[in-house]
């Protein structure tokens, strides 16, 4: 008889379950020899790795995927080689396991810290790009976590072949192969089977469009760490150099029109927008930026009228809304209001506004006098990042090895007793 979906995906469960148990105990050593281990097997796979894409490519060219998304999804030398390098590079960052701070003696004689451990087993959910299921094993077997990789249907043969590498690893470093497992089936059931196991993962990680995170979100009976939207905003302030200003509002939007740290509003202090905003909005159209402005901006560049519904646009496209504020006040009610509390920077020298700036703005990343598109774990010092969490408990921003852990409280003592009766 035929395994059942539920039946598979329990199995991988348990699998990962025994397994967290193993890698939450293996010495730094052990995991980074694993990792090195993974990057030389990817490095050795290049042809293979390359048929296998290939299939993904042409599989997606006959189902229509937009260009967009078949260059998310090419495996291109230059994307192996930074597969490789993410390998390398989260082997040489720190273990966070295992770490014990605030030690302190109490007055009964007992000592209580914290110490970092491992969360579990970690589910990741993501859509198109192979390369992702590099970036979360890597840094899930680094915190001593299990994991589930479930990746989209459309990178299937990537994502096996990846597998076997991940696989060829893992035995070298004499480590579980269910450490890290990567979903074989494409059936749609599998993800709702997946958020559903609170017995055996502990926590689930979307990585894709905002329909994935969001029907993840609703549906999930385990917790979730996510971003819904990526609605940046850079504020030129009042005492902002004009010219830095140009360029890192540039920077933020054109670096990347696709990734979620783009700015996607521009605010600008009404008492500089004269000076600002004409010359802004030449480098942006002769960029190939659509300008869409409030009736203030529009007095001053030629900008269509940007609607109520702009200011909650993640464009992720060479699309810009704009608006003219009255000043740090009214900047920072309108990130407040209509951001998505991802990333948002301010560009002043005036030190007092750049710390209410700091202080005010409820978002995951504030920033003074650089680009939003700088919200990146790499850029970060955290490695490769599982995601970037707009979430208030457990980790906030982009998420790295730390984040993929927690904390516990430790109690050392000799003997002492608690009560005068004990």
């Amino acid at each position: 008889m035929t395994e059942s979906v539920h039946d598979y995906m329990t199995r991988i469960g348990q699998a990962a379950r025994t397994a967290a148990r193993v890698i939450a105990r293996a010495s730094t050593g052990q995991k980074n020899r694993a990792l090195l281990a993974i990057a030389t097997a990817l490095d050795a796979a290049r042809a293979s790795l390359s048929q296998a894409n290939q299939l993904d490519l042409d599989a997606g060219q006959r189902n229509g995927l937009e260009p967009a998304l078949l260059d998310r999804l090419a495996l291109t030398p230059a994307r192996i080689d930074g597969m490789i390098e993410g390998l390398r590079q989260v082997a040489g960052l720190s273990d966070p396991v295992g770490a014990i701070r605030d030690m302190s003696f109490r007055p009964s004689g007992i000592q209580v810290g914290k110490m970092r451990v491992p969360l579990g087993v970690i589910g990741i959910i993501y859509e198109s790009r192979p390369n992702v299921t590099i970036d979360a094993a890597s840094l899930c077997l680094k915190s001593g976590n299990a994991t589930i990789l479930r990746g989209g249907s459309e990178a299937i043969h990537s994502n096996r072949a990846i597998a076997a590498c991940i696989q060829q690893g893992l035995a070298a470093a004499g480590l579980p192969a269910a450490v890290v497992q990567v979903v074989e089936t494409t059936d749609r059931a599998a993800v709702g089977a997946l958020i559903s196991m609170p017995e055996f993962v502990d926590v689930i990680v979307p990585r894709g469009g905002k329909g994935l995170i969001e029907r993840i979100s609703r549906d999930a009976r385990v917790p979730v760490i996510k971003h819904l939207d990526g609605i940046c905003h850079v504020y030129v302030a009042a005492h902002a150099d004009l010219a830095k200003a140009q360029d890192i509002a540039f920077n933020a939007k054109t670096y990347r029109y696709g990734i979620c740290g783009a700015m996607e509003t521009l605010l600008v202090d009404q008492s500089v927008a004269a000076a600002f905003l004409p010359a802004m909005a030449d480098r942006l159209r002769a960029k190939g930026v659509e300008l869409r402005g409030c009736e203030r901006s529009c007095a001053l560049i030629d900008a269509l009228a940007a609607t109520e519904e702009d200011w909650r646009s993640e464009y992720l496209a060479p699309i810009l809304s704009i608006r003219v504020v009255d000043d740090l006040d009214a900047a920072i009610e309108h990130i407040n209001q209509y951001g998505s509390h991802h990333t948002d920077a301010i560009v002043t020298e005036h030190q007092g506004q750049a710390r209410r700036f700091l202080a005010e703005v409820d978002s995951s990343s504030v920033m003074l006098n650089t680009p939003t598109c700088f919200a990146d774990g790499f850029e970060y010092g955290l490695g490769a990042e599982i995601g970037i969490s707009t979430d208030k408990l457990h980790a906030r921003g982009p998420v790295g090895l730390e984040g993929l852990t927690c904390e516990k409280y430790v109690v050392l003592g000799d003997g002492q007793l608690r009560g005068q009766n004990a």
